[in-house]
C-alpha cells in the first residue's frame, strides 16, 4: 500500500520534533515546505503518493516554485525542507532511493548582516526618555540585547532568576531549549538594576519571574520589541534597517574586531557550528586589512 501525503507529513512532523528535537517554527516551516510540494504533485503530476515522486517531479516543481519566488534564499531553503523530507522516507524505508539526492539549490552571495557602531547604539540609548514610565525599561532592553548578544526569544523569556549578578553571568535558553551561561557587563547590570523599581510597581504581576514587562505586567512580545527598536532608531535619526537582532549582530562584530576568540564568540552566541559564527570574520573589510597591515611581516 503507497503511503499518502498525509500520513507522510504527519509522520516526518513528528521525526522532526521527537528525533530532531526542532523548534515549533522550525518544524511549521519544513511541514510548510513539503505541503507546498504536495499541492504542486496534485495539481501537475496527476497526484503522485510521495514515494512515487521521481526527480524529475522535483526539478519541475523547483522551476514552478522559483517562477513565483524569484528570492534566491527563499528557494534554497524550500529546497532543503524537500530534501529533508526525502531523507526522512529514506531512513524509514518507504523509498528506495532518494529523487531530491541531486538538487542543487541557487547560489547565495554572502548576504552580511547590518551592523551599528558603537557611537550608533549610544545615539540609540541617547534617544531613550527617562521621564517616560517605560524609559529605564528599554535602556536595560537595549544594553541586555548588545552587551549580552541574545536573540529576542531569549530576551523576552530572560527570567530574574536567570541573573547571576554577583558572578556576572546569565543564564540563557537558546534554540532547542539549550542553555548557555554568557558573560554580562556592568552597564546591562545597572541598567536592569535601574529598572526594578518600575518593574515592581506594575500594578499586576503575570509573569513574575520575567525581567522584561509590558505595562500591564505581561511579558513583551517579540514584535513589541521590535516596534521599541524600529522607533529608538527613527528618534537617534538611523537610517539603517535595523531590527532586535542587530544588536546581537553588532555584539560578535564588536568582540571580533576587539580581537576575541571565534570559539569563544560562538559559545557566547550558542551557535551549533563555527561557520555560522565566521560570518562575522567577514564584515568588517577595512579591520581586516588594518589587522594584516599591523601583524604581517610581508604588509
Amino acid at each position: 500500500m503507497s503511503l499518502s501525503w498525509k500520513q507522510a507529513i504527519k509522520d516526518f512532523e513528528t521525526y522532526l520534533k521527537l528525533e530532531k528535537s526542532l523548534s515549533e517554527n522550525s518544524i511549521e516551516a519544513y511541514t510548510d515546505d513539503v505541503q507546498k510540494l504536495e499541492k504542486f504533485i496534485v495539481e501537475e503530476a496527476h497526484g503522485k503518493d510521495p514515494d512515487k515522486v521521481s526527480y524529475g517531479d522535483l526539478k519541475d516543481f523547483i522551476a514552478w516554485f522559483g517562477a513565483g519566488n524569484r528570492n534566491a534564499r527563499t528557494q534554497s531553503r524550500t529546497i532543503s525542507g524537500i530534501r529533508a523530507f526525502f531523507r526522512f522516507l529514506l531512513i524509514e524505508e518507504e523509498i528506495e532511493e532518494n529523487p531530491a539526492s541531486l538538487l542543487e539549490s541557487p547560489k547565495l552571495g554572502l548576504k552580511l548582516p547590518e551592523v551599528l557602531s558603537v557611537e550608533e547604539i549610544d545615539r540609540i540609548i541617547a534617544a531613550i526618555d527617562l521621564s517616560k514610565p517605560e524609559g529605564h525599561r528599554n535602556r536595560a532592553i537595549i544594553e541586555t540585547l548588545y552587551g549580552c548578544g541574545l536573540r529576542v526569544s531569549e530576551l523576552v523569556n530572560l527570567k530574574l532568576t536567570d541573573i547571576h549578578t554577583a558572578e556576572g553571568f546569565v543564564n540563557v535558553t537558546g534554540k532547542g531549549n539549550k542553555q548557555r551561561l554568557i558573560p554580562i557587563g556592568r552597564r546591562a547590570l545597572k541598567e536592569i538594576k535601574n529598572y526594578m523599581p518600575g518593574r515592581n510597581s506594575l500594578p499586576v504581576i503575570y509573569d513574575q519571574n520575567i525581567v522584561f514587562l509590558n505595562r500591564r505586567g505581561r511579558r513583551l512580545t517579540r514584535a513589541m520589541i521590535f516596534t521599541i527598536i524600529k522607533d529608538l532608531a527613527a528618534k537617534a535619526g538611523i537610517i539603517k534597517k535595523i531590527s532586535p537582532h542587530t544588536f546581537r549582530h553588532s555584539f560578535a562584530t564588536h568582540l571580533i574586531e576587539g580581537g576575541a576568540d571565534l570559539r569563544a564568540v560562538q559559545e557566547m552566541l550558542g551557535h551549533e557550528s563555527i561557520l555560522t559564527t565566521e560570518i562575522y570574520t567577514h564584515i568588517d573589510r577595512s579591520f581586516l586589512r588594518d589587522t594584516l597591515l599591523m601583524f604581517h611581516p610581508r604588509a
